[in-house]
């Protein structure tokens, strides 16, 4: 296997889970599809649990214990440390697990956000996916707009509101943007605290939930697209890869925590059932908004396509779903990668790259 230029019997990986996020357990079901279906013969595996309070444990335990929620005891887990150039165990044997690559399966805060990718950077350890800029940036809803507008990327109005500062009222938001609204936290996924607002009242408890979501004390108030969501996969560094169009089909008023993963009052179609002009229009402005973002390794792109047929952005995600049911694995098997090889795929991507560089 040639990785990163050098040659290597077996790399070592490192698999980081759980995590100090709404989408903990997100985290479990993805690792859980990602064990089952790496080709474990190819890495010398070490997998790294993170729970709910943010301690770190090196896990000795089978997959289905994670899957269930039980990993965490004493028997499987060894609390641990980063190190430069891996982890080490604190039991007192002072030895260091040393790692060519961690894959972060951590999905929201912590997570997604740049801090861990920040915390392998200054351990000089290779990571798959997107930097610590383009993390960072990617999962803060407002700046990704901002950054997007600039680029002259369509996207839907909305309006920024603040925790502990004045903002516009309802009635000042309704002059700008008419009803009804998505509100959603700008710094959280899996559709944790996203609203379907079409009233005054549902607006403030919409508000409330969105805030306690968020974190970082920041909402979206966003102008609904008539229309349907689609999705596109993409993938590399210096060469991008996009891969199919999905498209997702609801009977509510957006694709909810349990559409996603439950598939209740959802269905998800790939191909998208649009036709080739449209298809390509979703392609090159996944591509464009992946450049945008400075993204590299991976990232999901979710965009809306309007009863104009415009195509439009919705939001970015640098570690999208990797659970059985997922989407951009999905995307991927269409346009020909099976999910084990697109797992070597992505390892390699973050291998080719110089640590802190994408």
């Amino acid at each position: 296997m040639l990785l990163g230029g050098k040659t290597m019997s077996k790399l070592r990986l490192g698999v980081v889970f759980g995590g100090q996020s709404s989408e903990y357990s997100v985290s479990l079901h993805s690792v859980t599809s990602f064990l089952r279906q790496i080709h474990a013969d190819n890495y010398e595996m070490t997998l790294i649990g993170i729970n709910k309070n943010g301690h770190f444990y090196l896990y000795n335990g089978d997959v289905d214990s994670i899957e269930h929620d039980t990993w965490e005891n004493e028997e499987t887990c060894v609390s641990c440390a980063w190190v430069n150039g891996g982890i080490m165990p604190l039991d007192g044997s002072n030895k260091v697990i040393e790692l060519d690559c961690v894959f972060p399966v951590l999905h929201g805060k912590n997570g997604e956000d740049g801090l861990i990718q920040g915390l392998l950077e200054l351990m000089n350890i290779h990571y798959v996916g997107c930097d610590v800029m383009s993390s960072a940036m990617s999962m803060d809803k407002e700046i990704m707009h901002i950054l997007c507008k600039e680029a002259k990327i369509p996207c839907a109005d909305y309006i920024c509101l603040y925790a502990n500062r004045e903002n516009p009222t309802f009635e000042q938001i309704q002059e700008k943007i008419e009803l009804p609204w998505i509100i959603k936290p700008c710094n959280a996924g899996s559709s944790y605290g996203v609203h379907f607002v079409n009233n005054k009242e549902e607006f403030e408890s919409a508000c409330k939930d969105a805030f306690f979501y968020d974190g970082r004390g920041k909402i979206l108030v966003e102008k609904v697209i008539k229309g349907f969501e689609i999705g596109c996969a993409v993938m590399g560094n210096e060469e991008i890869f996009t891969g199919s169009i999905d498209e997702i089909e609801i009977t509510g008023g957006f694709f909810d925590f349990e559409g996603k993963y439950e598939m209740k009052g959802a269905a998800i179609y790939c191909p998208a059932r649009i036709d080739e002009k449209t298809f390509k229009e979703a392609q090159e402005l996944a591509r464009k908004t992946y450049i945008a973002m400075n993204c590299c390794g991976m990232a999901r792109v979710d965009m809306f396509v309007t009863e104009d047929k415009e195509v439009i952005l919705n939001e970015l995600n640098t570690i999208p779903g990797l659970t059985a049911t997922s989407r951009y694995p999905s995307m991927m098997k269409v346009a020909g990668i099976e999910f084990a090889d697109l797992i070597d795929k992505l390892i390699e991507l973050a291998m080719q790259r110089t640590i802190g560089a994408c």
